[in-house]
């Protein structure tokens, strides 16, 4: 549980990182580079300590997995309540076809 804890804050950081600049197309691109470096320090902060703890309890590729689908929900949310975008019926099919992914990765076969 630590791990996704982790995990879903440095989500939250890296979005505010990749795309929280969007609300700002004013504000000059090196400025917005800048900031968002700024902001992505604190995401390794806490996304590299989440995946040391993780491995081992998890794999590599369960540790992507978990991380994949943290940022489609943190992503989510974000667009609608920063960006004020709408949230489609496709985008929930699309996320669910991924979290159908999530079960092969995760099925002990």
């Amino acid at each position: 549980m630590k791990t996704v804890l982790l995990l879903t804050v440095s989500n939250v950081f890296m979005t505010f990182a990749w795309y929280g600049h969007l609300k700002y197309r004013n504000l000059p691109l090196l400025t917005v580079i800048l900031a968002s470096w700024g902001i992505a320090f604190f995401e390794y902060c806490f996304q590299v300590p989440a995946n040391r703890v993780g491995y081992g309890i998890f794999s590599a590729y369960q540790l992507k997995t978990i991380q994949e689908v943290i940022t489609l929900v943190v992503f989510s949310a974000f667009s609608v309540l920063y960006l004020k975008e709408e949230f489609r019926w496709n985008y929930l099919v699309g996320f669910l076809l991924i979290v159908a992914a999530v079960f092969f990765i995760f099925k002990k076969w």
